[in-house]
């Protein structure tokens, strides 16, 4: 499971650069411009709050995570997969720039393994309760427990729906199902509860909980009283977070809950400093929303064009949506982009689906009303 979206390709650093000269690019404000804190090391990006980066071994190389004052301790927020290399690097924060507190809490934004791969790990390591929203909490149970010899007949169906070719659909079937646990350390048997509006102490601030979804279902963004937002995938300055449908809920329409929370989110102080879980920290949230509006607008857009020209299958839409040609392994996560955005185009009435024999759903322009 990956945060980005296949539209875009997130640059890579090795940490390496000192010059954190401020930066503006299109519209957004940088303060550290493009420098990024080197693994096993802390900034301190305002007083009490320290960005520290973890590597990962996706296209999208690395997260950031938060370590903020609280205390006689640290509270930690997101965690990083559960690799040798991620553990390995929290271990030397832990006898370096972490030593002489605790981790005292232990907060995740939402269920992607990059975000709570070592919850498990490391709240047992701390004795400490890992905070979490109960969707996401229940959803990443759900999932590190599903581990088959082969994939579940929904998720082959759901492929063939989407229009895969035959080849990959018989690749599919072969492969055992279940990688979600493979990063993922064996989470607690319970959790405490955050939700929308919920205020949590921590250190000398208190952090609102502010929930987006579509990305994920219930995703907590924190924003303190003195103007930073925590924004985990929900706002990222230079990617779009991937909005898919997934074979466990095939029907859904995420990208609706996505286009409301941006308008949502607009309720936030536009002058915050921006934490995101990828890239660097910045300011122009309201731009930055308008923009991923707009983005998604405009695929809609090329979308039921391409639709009306004759009918499409999901498959069939990856060259009009993604920037970058789609191989076999990308097929997953291009598809549950592409089955979002024709959902979202059928629940409107502006594209009708089509069934063929075999199962295969082609989407065609909607019938002119009668």
């Amino acid at each position: 499971m990956q945060d980005a979206s296949l539209t875009d390709v997130a640059p890579s650093s090795d940490g390496a650069a000192v010059d954190r000269t401020p930066e503006d690019r299109r519209g957004l404000h940088y303060p550290f411009g493009r420098w990024v804190p080197a693994h096993g090391t802390l900034f301190e990006v305002a007083d009490g709050v320290h960005w520290l980066r973890m590597p990962l071994p996706f296209g999208l190389d690395h997260i950031n995570l938060w370590a903020l004052e609280n205390g006689d301790g640290w509270a930690l927020v997101d965690t990083g997969v559960n690799l040798r290399e991620t553990r390995a690097n929290w271990e030397a924060l832990f006898a370096g720039p972490l030593a002489g507190k605790p981790v005292n809490r232990i907060i995740v934004t939402h269920y992607h393994p990059d975000h709570i791969g070592l919850a498990g790990w490391l709240c047992g390591r701390f004795g400490v309760t890992l905070e979490i929203a109960r969707t996401e909490y229940l959803l990443a149970r759900t999932l590190t427990l599903d581990v088959r010899d082969a994939p579940p007949p929904e998720a082959v169906d759901f492929s063939i729906r989407a229009g895969w070719p035959e080849a990959a659909v018989d690749t599919m079937r072969a492969r055992p199902w279940g990688h979600f646990g493979k990063i993922v350390s064996p989470l607690p048997a319970g959790f405490k509860r955050i939700r929308d509006s919920d205020v949590l102490t921590i250190g000398r601030r208190q952090w609102r909980i502010v929930t987006g979804r579509g990305h994920a279902p219930e995703h907590s963004c924190l924003v303190s009283d003195d103007g930073i937002m925590i924004s985990g995938d929900q706002v990222l300055p230079r990617i779009t977070s991937n909005v898919s449908v997934y074979p466990t809920e095939p029907w859904a329409d995420p990208l609706a809950d996505w286009l409301d929370s941006i308008e949502q989110l607009r309720a936030i102080d536009p002058g915050v400093l921006v934490l995101p879980s990828h890239n660097e920290p910045f300011t122009g949230l309201h731009t930055r929303l308008d923009q991923l509006r707009d983005d998604h607008l405009d695929k809609l857009a090329k979308l039921e064009a391409l639709c009306a020209e004759a009918p499409r299958t999901a498959f069939e839409s990856f060259a009009t949506l993604f920037r970058k040609p789609v191989g076999e392994s990308d097929y997953g996560i291009a598809t549950g982009e592409a089955v979002a955005h024709l959902h979202w185009l059928e629940e409107r009435g502006r594209l009708r689906r089509i069934k063929d024999a075999r199962g295969v759903d082609r989407f065609a322009a909607a019938t002119a009303p009668s």
